[in-house]
């Protein structure tokens, strides 16, 4: 289990973290979402032991976590932090650098692990291209078959899938996470792409100035945020008050809804009026104007600029959102 208990920092005099508390059990797969300068990635470093804490102590089961003023080389052993700076030796081929710190005593075994991890991140056909001649999303899979190599018992994982592209990404994500699930890896994944987060982490631990604000069921964080910021992490988030949709409720709460909630129906007294639609794939995005404020909608067509349409929302997701007031 990891434990982080009371752990602050600052860049000087300026507070980065402050008071973190959290555990995580093994095996687990956890996301770690906040908005950008957060301090996600100062997390990882700490939790790596590449940066020491102004107070609070960090424990890896019964092994405390200890920076580089206790370690002559800053890291864990039994950790491996995937940054986004890579790490690799440009003049050395792919499979080298892979295989750097495996050892040579059994080089088939070596072989066979290296073309494992090539398989993972899907990087065989450029096992012996130098990594200098590879593109920043080929670099990032290397560099993270790198950190594999060993089995860590914990991952950390700095926005791992930043620089790779879109038609890529979907099946390395599902390789990497079935890999660490099969081999009871726990890992911590920084990352601002709701996709890492929806489908991969059990567990989600929310950032907001350098304090953690929530942690939980990444299922139930999404389903009922507690607040704006939460919900905004996901996607889209409409704010809007109770009454619009409960005349009956006589306060001026608001409730958070995304826009696959609410519905374009035929017959409603809520009408929007809409500004643009957005093509999205699968759906568009309704951009509308409600009570002199921009909200959003998905919906299956575009509708024609300026014109007036009804909106609905099931009662199953207002009794849902109601809840949590």
């Amino acid at each position: 289990m990891l434990t982080v208990k009371n752990v602050s920092f600052a860049y000087n005099t300026i507070p980065v973290l402050k008071n973190i508390n959290f555990t995580i059990e093994k095996g687990k797969h956890v996301a770690l979402i906040g908005a950008s300068g957060c301090g996600k990635s100062t997390l990882l470093k700490i939790i790596y032991g590449l940066l020491d804490t102004n107070q609070g102590t960090l424990f890896w089961d019964d092994q405390e976590i200890l920076g580089p003023a206790y370690n002559l080389v800053p890291g864990q052993e039994n950790m491996k932090f995937l940054s986004q700076g890579f790490e690799l030796q440009a003049y050395r081929t792919v499979s080298e650098n892979i295989g750097q710190y495996l050892s040579n005593f059994e080089p088939e075994l070596k072989i066979g692990r290296v073309n494992e991890l090539l398989e993972i991140v899907e990087m065989l056909p450029f096992a012996d291209a130098k990594v200098e001649n590879l593109s920043g999303g080929q670099k990032q899979r290397v560099a993270l078959a790198k950190a594999l190599a060993k089995r860590p018992e914990l991952l950390l994982l700095d926005e791992p899938f930043g620089n790779i592209d879109n038609f890529r990404r979907s099946s390395l994500r599902r390789n990497l996470f079935t890999y660490l699930k099969r081999n009871k890896i726990t890992s911590i994944t920084a990352t601002h792409d709701k996709t890492d987060i929806l489908s991969f982490a059990e567990e989600t631990i929310v950032i907001h100035n350098g304090e953690v604000i929530s942690k939980g069921n990444t299922k139930s964080i999404y389903n009922n945020p507690e607040n704006y910021y939460i919900a905004s992490l996901f996607g889209e988030v409409n704010q809007l008050q109770i009454n619009a949709f409960l005349p009956d409720f006589n306060n001026d709460q608001t409730i958070l809804l995304y826009p696959h909630e609410l519905q374009i129906v035929e017959n409603s007294d809520i009408k929007v009026r809409v500004k643009k639609s957005y093509f999205n794939g699968n759906h568009y995005l309704i951009e509308a104007i409600f009570n002199n404020k921009i909200i959003f909608i998905e919906h299956p067509y575009a509708i024609e600029n300026s014109k007036e349409v009804a909106i609905h929302v099931s009662e199953k997701t207002l009794t849902s959102r109601i809840k949590n007031i």
